[in-house]
């Protein structure tokens, strides 16, 4: 017999399942109502140049992780002091978060996401921020 919180988790799961089934029906009833015009409610600039500029974006972004993963290997000193701070962590996954990080277009707002993704269980918010600012230096 579950336990209450068991039943709690799966009223929760079924709570979410519901939610989600209500979404997909009111997308298809829009499909249904405004055929291929239903894309302009679901997706945002639906009528950009996304679609051609996909492939383009799709070799910068490979070639900057590439960029990112070899810099995070190398003997650099910047490199040395991320994989201190990373420690056990994951290089690679840190490096795909960094390549996406690279998208903000606000610096200050970049620095921060960096500075968090080498966070960890440190709390030196100034070795932290020194070794962020460098780590984007070396990238640029």
């Amino acid at each position: 017999m579950p336990n209450q919180s068991e039943t709690a988790s799966y009223e929760g799961q079924l709570d979410k399942f519901a939610e989600t089934l209500a979404t997909a029906r009111k997308m298809q009833q829009d499909w249904l109502t405004y055929g291929l015009d239903f894309v302009h409610i679901y997706v945002e600039d639906v009528d950009g140049d996304w679609l051609e500029t996909w492939r383009h974006d799709e070799i910068l972004n490979n070639s900057l992780l590439d960029k990112i993963k070899e810099f995070l290997v190398s003997n650099d000193a910047v490199a040395v002091q991320v994989r201190q701070q990373l420690n056990e962590r994951s290089l690679f996954d840190f490096a795909v978060n960094l390549a996406e990080s690279w998208r903000i277009p606000e610096d200050r707002e970049r620095l921060s996401a960096v500075k968090n993704l080498l966070a960890g269980d440190d709390a030196d918010d100034r070795k932290l921020f020194d070794l962020a600012n460098n780590l984007l230096e070396k990238l640029r």
